[in-house]
């Protein structure tokens, strides 16, 4: 195997400054997947990203049971930043739920927001361990950028506090079946709204629809499952106003 397709298949993030010869002394658990796991040693080489300054080639210089030493060597792609997309969708099951923010990372999604509706199934999240999805797919899809996953909300209370400059797509599963939309899906900076399984209730979807800012949409002619609406609304933004076209 040659060093150029080492380094393509293997990534990881690291929260340290990246730059040529910058010394990165690694933690336990990132020496344990790289020497442990992936069977890596010295002199041999990893891509590294850190969400702000782009892709790094970094040669192992030191190993041990509970640590290790990377070098940087040269920058192998630049920082780059998604379209100022956010997702906000209702927590659905588990595997569903880490499928959603899984797919929101690769499709370029610059944060991820779930928030609780009157129909939300899941009442609670591991904040964390999304965000560890989040990380992996980053990782996988060679994005150098990771999204911030927040915490639980209720949609409520974002909506109390929402910056009126950033339009509001809101996929309306009333609308299964009409035409699409004549004028375009707004652009930068926005955000999708995608509902729980139940749909949104008469009482949030009355109100959406009276706020300035928000863009109620259909998703084609069948009312689609939370997760596959999750996905087909981000790919529909990003091939007309996101760096897809």
């Amino acid at each position: 195997m040659t060093a150029h397709r080492e380094q393509a298949k293997h990534r990881l993030y690291l929260e340290h400054a990246l730059g040529q010869g910058q010394a990165i002394d690694l933690s336990r658990d990132h020496a344990h997947y790289l020497f442990n796991v992936l069977r890596l040693n010295t002199g041999q080489r990893v891509a590294l990203f850190n969400g702000t300054q782009g892709e790094w080639q970094a040669e192992i210089v030191a190993t041990g049971k509970r640590g290790g030493t990377l070098r940087c060597l040269t920058q192998s792609a630049p920082q780059r930043m998604p379209p100022d997309l956010w997702l906000v969708f209702a927590p659905i099951k588990k595997t569903r739920t880490d499928f959603i923010v899984e797919k929101a990372a690769e499709l370029g999604a610059a944060r991820i927001l779930p928030v609780q509706t009157d129909f939300t199934n899941s009442e609670r999240i591991r904040q964390d361990r999304l965000q560890a999805h989040a990380l992996e797919a980053a990782e996988q899809c060679g994005g150098t950028y990771v999204p911030q996953v927040a915490q639980l909300q209720p949609l409520s209370r974002l909506l109390d506090g929402w910056d009126t400059s950033r339009a509001l797509i809101f996929a309306d599963e009333g609308l299964s079946g009409a035409p699409a939309p004549e004028t375009p899906l707004p652009p930068a900076p926005a955000a999708i709204l995608i509902g729980p399984e139940g749909g949104f209730s008469p009482a949030e979807r009355a109100r959406l629809r009276a706020m300035d800012h928000v863009t109620p949409v259909p998703l084609g002619p069948r009312i689609l499952r939370a997760d596959t609406a999750a996905v087909a609304a981000l790919t529909l933004w990003q091939a007309t106003r996101g760096d897809w076209s």
